[in-house]
This record gives structure tokens, sequence and C-alpha cells, in this order.
């Protein structure tokens, strides 16, 4: 993976992460910079991880569609990767700018680049573009459930250490 994609992906996973804090933020105008600042790196990283392992799925579930032959492998080929062209989309994909277009807008980038994937996958794994196109909303709603899952978890669990302690 290039630098440039590797800035792309942070600044994506910083986008997905404004998107998500930024509302809390309006709800909850005294929270401390500390905090906020710590959601924002920590929902960096996760969002970024996210969007870096969606190829990485897709082949996955491609490869449970039509398992490739192993004579057919390159050695060390991962047959689907992200490119500067392909991320730079996920750049504005948290546009919650305004409240009614902003999930809209998401769901319709997220949507163009996992088009823009299908091509590459199709190549690498020897399907036809739709099955691919399949493949890639998938891993993509596989990998946004088990995050948000994660994410829940780890709010219940932040919530419940931070529970005053009750005194009869």
């Amino acid at each position: 993976m290039s630098t440039t994609v590797v800035v792309l992906l942070v600044l994506a996973g910083l986008s997905e992460s404004a998107g998500r804090v930024l509302p809390l933020v309006a709800r909850r105008p005294k929270l401390s910079p500390r905090i906020v600042a710590g959601l924002m790196v920590t929902g960096t990283v996760v969002e970024g991880t996210l969007v870096a392992l969606w190829p990485l799925a897709a082949l996955l579930v491609s490869d449970l569609v039509q398992p490739m032959p192993e004579a057919a492998r390159l050695p060390g080929m991962t047959g689907l990767a992200w490119t500067p062209t392909l991320v730079a989309p996920l750049l504005l994909a948290a546009v919650l700018a305004f409240p009614l277009l902003g999930p809209l807008l998401h769901i319709l980038l997220v949507a163009g680049v996992g088009a823009g994937l299908a091509g590459p996958l199709a190549g690498a794994s020897g399907l036809g573009w739709w099955p691919a196109a399949g493949c890639i909303a998938i891993a993509r709603l596989g990998l946004a459930v088990t995050f948000e899952v994660i994410r829940r978890l780890i709010a219940r669990i932040i919530a419940g250490s931070r529970r005053p302690e009750v005194t009869v």
C-alpha cells in the first residue's frame, strides 16, 4: 500500500469519525477537548481500519462464492487493493452538514466507491461485474455490522465503568 493511499485512508477515517463525533459534541457542548480529541483519534483508527479491510473482505467473500484454483493464483497476489482514485471519494463520505442529505450522500458515495471496486474484484476473482458488486456489498455490510457491534459493546463498557456508586 502506497503512502498516498495510507494518508487517504487515515483522512477518510477522520472524516467518518468527525461525522460520528461532531453530533455528540453538539448534544453535549461541555465535553472536554481532551475527550473529544480521544474520540476523534480512536474513531479515525477504527473507521480507517474498516475502510482498509473492505477490499480484503470483498476478496474473501468472492472466494466463498467462486473459489479460485491455487494454480491460477500468482505468488504474492492480493488481487484487489486500494488506489488513490478509489479512496478519494471516501474523504467526503461523512458529510453531515445537511441533516437530511448527509446520510443519503454518505450511502451514495460508499455505493460509488463499491462500484469502483467491483471492476478490479471481477478481474481478480473471475466473477462477473454484478456478482463482484454483490460480494463488495456483502463485505461492506458485514464489516459495518461487526464494527457497529464492537462500538456499542465498547460504549456500554465505558458507560458501565463511569456509573456513580450508589450508597444507601
